[in-house]
Protein backbone atom coordinates (compact mmCIF):
# COMPACT_ATOMS: atom_id res chain seq x y z
CA UNK A 1 0.00 0.00 0.00
CA UNK A 2 0.82 3.62 -0.77
CA UNK A 3 0.45 5.44 2.49
CA UNK A 4 0.89 8.57 3.86
CA UNK A 5 2.37 9.66 7.48
CA UNK A 6 1.07 13.15 9.19
CA UNK A 7 3.67 13.85 11.44
CA UNK A 8 6.24 11.08 10.45
CA UNK A 9 9.25 13.31 11.83
CA UNK A 10 7.91 13.14 15.48
CA UNK A 11 8.86 10.58 18.23
CA UNK A 12 5.87 7.82 17.31
CA UNK A 13 5.24 8.95 13.99
CA UNK A 14 8.56 8.31 12.84
CA UNK A 15 8.82 5.03 14.35
CA UNK A 16 5.30 4.25 13.09
CA UNK A 17 6.70 4.90 9.39
CA UNK A 18 9.61 2.76 9.66
CA UNK A 19 7.40 -0.42 11.01
CA UNK A 20 5.37 0.52 7.71
CA UNK A 21 8.60 0.67 5.40
CA UNK A 22 9.84 -2.57 7.01
CA UNK A 23 6.35 -4.35 6.43
CA UNK A 24 6.69 -3.61 2.83
CA UNK A 25 4.46 -0.36 2.27
CA UNK A 26 5.28 2.74 0.28
CA UNK A 27 5.41 5.31 3.17
CA UNK A 28 5.40 9.66 1.99
CA UNK A 29 6.15 11.41 5.41
CA UNK A 30 4.66 14.89 5.83
CA UNK A 31 6.20 17.48 8.84
CA UNK A 32 6.97 21.06 8.81
CA UNK A 33 9.50 20.17 11.41
CA UNK A 34 8.06 22.34 14.13
CA UNK A 35 8.89 19.94 16.54
CA UNK A 36 10.07 17.11 14.91
CA UNK A 37 13.79 15.86 13.80
CA UNK A 38 14.44 15.26 10.12
CA UNK A 39 16.90 12.99 11.18
CA UNK A 40 13.75 10.93 12.43
CA UNK A 41 12.40 10.21 8.79
CA UNK A 42 13.31 6.79 8.03
CA UNK A 43 15.70 6.20 5.16
CA UNK A 44 13.10 4.36 2.25
CA UNK A 45 10.34 7.47 3.73
CA UNK A 46 9.54 10.10 0.82
CA UNK A 47 10.36 13.10 2.66
CA UNK A 48 7.31 16.32 2.25
CA UNK A 49 8.16 19.06 4.45
CA UNK A 50 5.38 21.45 5.04
CA UNK A 51 2.16 22.81 6.49
CA UNK A 52 0.01 19.79 6.16
CA UNK A 53 -3.05 22.16 4.93
CA UNK A 54 -0.60 23.22 1.98
CA UNK A 55 0.45 19.92 0.85
CA UNK A 56 -2.53 17.40 1.63
CA UNK A 57 -3.86 18.23 -1.50
CA UNK A 58 -0.89 17.79 -3.54
CA UNK A 59 0.25 14.79 -2.02
CA UNK A 60 -2.97 13.13 -1.74
CA UNK A 61 -4.16 13.84 -5.08
CA UNK A 62 -2.64 11.28 -7.37
CA UNK A 63 -5.04 8.84 -6.53
CA UNK A 64 -2.93 5.98 -5.40
CA UNK A 65 -2.51 6.35 -1.79
CA UNK A 66 -4.42 3.81 -0.02
CA UNK A 67 -4.44 5.38 3.89
CA UNK A 68 -3.35 8.20 5.75
CA UNK A 69 -1.70 7.97 9.61
CA UNK A 70 -2.22 11.08 11.23
CA UNK A 71 0.38 11.91 13.94
CA UNK A 72 0.52 15.50 13.29
CA UNK A 73 -0.74 17.81 16.51
CA UNK A 74 0.41 19.79 19.19
CA UNK A 75 0.83 17.83 22.28
CA UNK A 76 1.85 19.63 25.32
CA UNK A 77 -0.67 19.90 27.96
CA UNK A 78 0.34 22.71 29.56
CA UNK A 79 0.97 25.21 26.78
CA UNK A 80 -2.44 23.90 25.70
CA UNK A 81 -3.78 25.63 28.88
CA UNK A 82 -1.78 28.85 28.31
CA UNK A 83 -2.42 28.95 24.63
CA UNK A 84 -5.50 27.03 23.35
CA UNK A 85 -6.32 29.10 20.08
CA UNK A 86 -2.77 27.21 19.31
CA UNK A 87 -4.29 23.75 19.98
CA UNK A 88 -7.79 24.25 18.56
CA UNK A 89 -6.37 25.74 14.92
CA UNK A 90 -3.54 23.62 14.97
CA UNK A 91 -5.58 20.14 16.01
CA UNK A 92 -8.73 20.25 15.01
CA UNK A 93 -8.64 22.72 12.13
CA UNK A 94 -5.56 21.14 10.58
CA UNK A 95 -7.17 17.49 10.79
CA UNK A 96 -10.80 18.99 9.15
CA UNK A 97 -8.60 20.11 6.49
CA UNK A 98 -6.81 17.03 6.12
CA UNK A 99 -10.37 14.84 6.39
CA UNK A 100 -11.78 16.91 3.66
CA UNK A 101 -8.87 16.61 1.16
CA UNK A 102 -9.15 12.93 2.15
CA UNK A 103 -12.53 12.98 0.60
CA UNK A 104 -11.86 15.08 -2.12
CA UNK A 105 -9.27 12.70 -3.40
CA UNK A 106 -10.97 9.49 -2.26
CA UNK A 107 -8.64 8.39 0.26
CA UNK A 108 -11.14 6.02 2.63
CA UNK A 109 -8.63 4.83 5.35
CA UNK A 110 -7.25 6.37 8.42
CA UNK A 111 -5.54 5.97 11.52
CA UNK A 112 -5.64 8.71 14.23
CA UNK A 113 -3.61 9.25 16.72
CA UNK A 114 -5.13 10.24 19.65
CA UNK A 115 -4.57 10.21 23.31
CA UNK A 116 -6.02 8.81 27.12
CA UNK A 117 -5.93 12.80 28.00
CA UNK A 118 -9.56 12.23 26.21
CA UNK A 119 -10.64 10.86 29.45
CA UNK A 120 -9.52 13.34 32.18
CA UNK A 121 -9.36 11.61 35.36
CA UNK A 122 -11.06 8.19 35.28
CA UNK A 123 -13.19 6.91 37.86
CA UNK A 124 -12.21 3.43 37.87
CA UNK A 125 -8.75 2.04 36.64
CA UNK A 126 -7.82 0.75 34.33
CA UNK A 127 -9.61 2.50 31.71
CA UNK A 128 -11.79 1.30 29.17
CA UNK A 129 -13.31 2.77 26.22
CA UNK A 130 -16.73 3.34 27.78
CA UNK A 131 -14.99 5.24 30.12
CA UNK A 132 -16.54 8.52 30.48
CA UNK A 133 -14.55 11.14 28.37
CA UNK A 134 -14.18 14.35 30.86
CA UNK A 135 -11.10 16.16 29.01
CA UNK A 136 -9.06 18.68 31.94
CA UNK A 137 -7.16 20.43 28.85
CA UNK A 138 -7.40 22.34 25.72
CA UNK A 139 -5.52 19.42 24.35
CA UNK A 140 -7.40 16.62 25.37
CA UNK A 141 -10.86 18.21 24.24
CA UNK A 142 -8.94 19.02 20.79
CA UNK A 143 -8.48 15.25 20.50
CA UNK A 144 -12.04 14.33 21.80
CA UNK A 145 -13.72 17.08 19.00
CA UNK A 146 -11.60 15.46 16.25
CA UNK A 147 -12.56 12.02 17.30
CA UNK A 148 -16.23 12.97 17.16
CA UNK A 149 -15.18 14.94 13.73
CA UNK A 150 -14.24 11.48 12.10
CA UNK A 151 -17.33 9.71 13.46
CA UNK A 152 -19.41 11.49 11.56
CA UNK A 153 -17.36 11.59 8.66
CA UNK A 154 -17.49 7.67 8.87
CA UNK A 155 -21.01 7.84 9.30
CA UNK A 156 -21.98 10.07 6.35
CA UNK A 157 -18.70 9.80 3.74
CA UNK A 158 -18.30 5.82 4.06
CA UNK A 159 -14.31 6.65 5.89
CA UNK A 160 -12.97 3.94 7.48
CA UNK A 161 -11.07 5.00 10.65
CA UNK A 162 -9.59 4.00 13.67
CA UNK A 163 -8.46 5.96 16.58
CA UNK A 164 -5.73 4.85 19.00
CA UNK A 165 -5.39 6.47 22.28
CA UNK A 166 -2.16 6.53 23.69
CA UNK A 167 -1.28 6.27 27.50
CA UNK A 168 2.66 6.73 28.64
CA UNK A 169 4.72 5.69 25.37
CA UNK A 170 8.59 5.46 25.88
CA UNK A 171 11.47 3.46 24.73
CA UNK A 172 13.10 3.89 21.59
CA UNK A 173 13.42 1.42 17.98
CA UNK A 174 16.13 1.58 15.40
CA UNK A 175 17.70 4.82 16.73
CA UNK A 176 14.72 7.21 17.27
CA UNK A 177 13.52 7.72 20.53
CA UNK A 178 12.33 10.87 22.81
CA UNK A 179 14.11 14.09 21.73
CA UNK A 180 11.95 16.90 22.04
CA UNK A 181 12.69 20.97 22.89
CA UNK A 182 10.54 20.77 25.72
CA UNK A 183 10.78 17.47 27.40
CA UNK A 184 7.36 16.44 29.78
CA UNK A 185 8.05 13.03 30.04
CA UNK A 186 9.51 11.09 33.00
CA UNK A 187 12.05 8.03 31.15
CA UNK A 188 13.93 10.87 29.32
CA UNK A 189 13.52 13.56 31.98
CA UNK A 190 15.31 11.09 34.49
CA UNK A 191 17.84 10.21 32.06
CA UNK A 192 18.69 13.70 31.22
CA UNK A 193 19.73 13.08 34.61
CA UNK A 194 21.78 10.32 34.37
CA UNK A 195 23.58 11.98 31.27
CA UNK A 196 24.21 14.99 33.55
CA UNK A 197 21.44 17.58 31.48
CA UNK A 198 19.56 17.99 34.98
CA UNK A 199 20.85 18.36 38.48
CA UNK A 200 18.23 15.92 39.66
CA UNK A 201 14.57 14.55 39.06
CA UNK A 202 11.54 16.29 40.98
CA UNK A 203 8.74 13.86 42.25
CA UNK A 204 5.62 15.61 42.91
CA UNK A 205 4.40 14.47 46.03
CA UNK A 206 4.95 11.22 47.54
CA UNK A 207 1.39 10.48 49.42
CA UNK A 208 -0.41 9.29 47.13
CA UNK A 209 -2.81 6.63 47.90
CA UNK A 210 -0.20 4.06 45.95
CA UNK A 211 1.84 1.66 46.93
CA UNK A 212 4.73 4.01 47.83
CA UNK A 213 3.32 7.47 47.93
CA UNK A 214 4.13 8.25 44.44
CA UNK A 215 1.78 8.32 40.85
CA UNK A 216 1.56 5.09 39.03
CA UNK A 217 1.42 5.30 35.30
CA UNK A 218 1.23 2.77 32.42
CA UNK A 219 4.04 2.63 30.25
CA UNK A 220 3.91 1.03 26.11
CA UNK A 221 6.84 0.85 24.30
CA UNK A 222 6.96 2.70 21.12
CA UNK A 223 7.21 -0.50 18.69
CA UNK A 224 4.66 -2.03 20.30
CA UNK A 225 2.55 1.40 19.91
CA UNK A 226 3.38 1.31 15.93
CA UNK A 227 2.38 -2.61 15.80
CA UNK A 228 -1.02 -1.66 16.80
CA UNK A 229 -1.52 1.13 14.08
CA UNK A 230 -0.68 -1.01 11.24
CA UNK A 231 -2.93 -3.46 12.81
CA UNK A 232 -5.74 -1.25 12.92
CA UNK A 233 -4.82 -0.14 9.04
CA UNK A 234 -5.17 -3.50 7.53
CA UNK A 235 -8.53 -4.07 8.89
CA UNK A 236 -10.25 -1.11 8.68
CA UNK A 237 -13.80 -0.72 7.74
CA UNK A 238 -15.55 1.39 5.55
CA UNK A 239 -17.94 3.38 7.49
CA UNK A 240 -16.95 2.75 10.58
CA UNK A 241 -15.10 4.21 13.34
CA UNK A 242 -13.17 2.16 16.10
CA UNK A 243 -11.33 3.57 19.19
CA UNK A 244 -8.97 1.74 21.32
CA UNK A 245 -6.98 2.47 24.33
CA UNK A 246 -3.10 1.51 24.03
CA UNK A 247 -1.18 0.43 27.03
CA UNK A 248 0.49 -2.27 28.63
CA UNK A 249 -2.17 -2.91 31.89
CA UNK A 250 0.65 -2.73 34.82
CA UNK A 251 1.23 0.44 36.40
CA UNK A 252 4.23 1.30 37.36
CA UNK A 253 4.98 4.30 39.99
CA UNK A 254 7.51 7.44 39.85
CA UNK A 255 10.10 5.78 42.59
CA UNK A 256 9.83 2.44 40.74
CA UNK A 257 10.88 4.12 36.93
CA UNK A 258 13.78 6.03 38.83
CA UNK A 259 15.06 2.98 40.62
CA UNK A 260 14.76 1.16 37.19
CA UNK A 261 16.28 3.95 35.44
CA UNK A 262 19.42 4.10 38.43
CA UNK A 263 20.01 -0.28 37.95
CA UNK A 264 19.69 0.21 33.55
CA UNK A 265 22.31 3.63 33.40
CA UNK A 266 24.79 2.74 36.73
CA UNK A 267 23.99 6.19 38.03
CA UNK A 268 23.00 7.51 41.30
CA UNK A 269 20.08 10.21 39.67
CA UNK A 270 19.14 11.95 42.61
CA UNK A 271 15.32 12.76 43.50
CA UNK A 272 13.97 15.86 45.24
CA UNK A 273 10.46 15.55 46.76
CA UNK A 274 7.80 18.49 45.44
CA UNK A 275 4.10 19.55 46.52
CA UNK A 276 1.50 17.87 44.11
CA UNK A 277 0.72 19.22 40.78
CA UNK A 278 -3.06 19.92 40.20
CA UNK A 279 -4.95 17.70 38.22
CA UNK A 280 -2.20 14.87 38.60
CA UNK A 281 -4.49 11.71 39.04
CA UNK A 282 -2.84 9.11 41.63
CA UNK A 283 -3.36 6.03 39.15
CA UNK A 284 -3.25 5.63 35.26
CA UNK A 285 -3.85 2.40 33.62
CA UNK A 286 -5.48 1.42 30.22
CA UNK A 287 -7.13 -1.62 29.84
CA UNK A 288 -5.90 -2.75 26.23
CA UNK A 289 -8.19 -5.39 26.25
CA UNK A 290 -10.31 -4.72 23.69
CA UNK A 291 -7.79 -4.31 21.06
CA UNK A 292 -6.31 -7.38 21.72
CA UNK A 293 -9.62 -9.40 21.51
CA UNK A 294 -10.93 -7.33 18.40
CA UNK A 295 -7.19 -7.09 16.38
CA UNK A 296 -4.75 -9.69 18.03
CA UNK A 297 -2.32 -7.08 19.56
CA UNK A 298 0.40 -8.64 21.09
CA UNK A 299 2.96 -6.04 22.67
CA UNK A 300 6.14 -8.07 24.18
CA UNK A 301 7.69 -5.46 25.06
CA UNK A 302 6.20 -4.27 28.41
CA UNK A 303 9.20 -4.96 30.98
CA UNK A 304 10.18 -2.00 32.48
CA UNK A 305 13.71 -2.78 31.90
CA UNK A 306 13.32 -3.37 28.59
CA UNK A 307 11.24 -0.10 28.05
CA UNK A 308 14.36 1.56 29.92
CA UNK A 309 17.11 0.47 28.29
CA UNK A 310 15.93 1.14 24.74
CA UNK A 311 15.11 4.69 25.93
CA UNK A 312 18.94 4.66 27.80
CA UNK A 313 20.66 3.10 24.39
CA UNK A 314 19.23 6.16 22.27
CA UNK A 315 19.97 8.73 25.16
CA UNK A 316 23.79 7.98 25.02
CA UNK A 317 23.80 7.41 21.29
CA UNK A 318 22.18 11.05 21.00
CA UNK A 319 24.81 12.41 23.44
CA UNK A 320 24.64 16.37 22.93
CA UNK A 321 21.97 16.23 20.49
CA UNK A 322 19.13 16.39 22.47
CA UNK A 323 20.42 19.86 23.43
CA UNK A 324 21.79 20.94 20.48
CA UNK A 325 21.86 19.39 16.63
CA UNK A 326 18.17 19.40 15.90
CA UNK A 327 16.20 19.23 12.15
Amino acid sequence: MKLVVTGGAGYVGSVCAATLIEAGHEVVVIDDLSTGNRYAVPEGAAFVEGNLVDVADEILGGGDVDGVLHFAARSLVGESVEDPAKYWHGNLDVTLSLLDAMRRHGVHSLVFSSTAATYGEPDVVPITEDAATRPTNPYGATKLAIDYAITSYCNAYGLGATSLRYFNVAGAHDGVGENHLTETHLIPIVLQVAMGYREKIMVYGDDWPTKDGTCVRDYIHVRDLADAHLLALQSNSPGTHRIYNLGSGDGYSVREVIDVCREVTGHPIPAEVAPRRAGDPAVLIASSEKIRSDLGWDPTRTELHRIVEDAWEFTRALGDRSHSARR
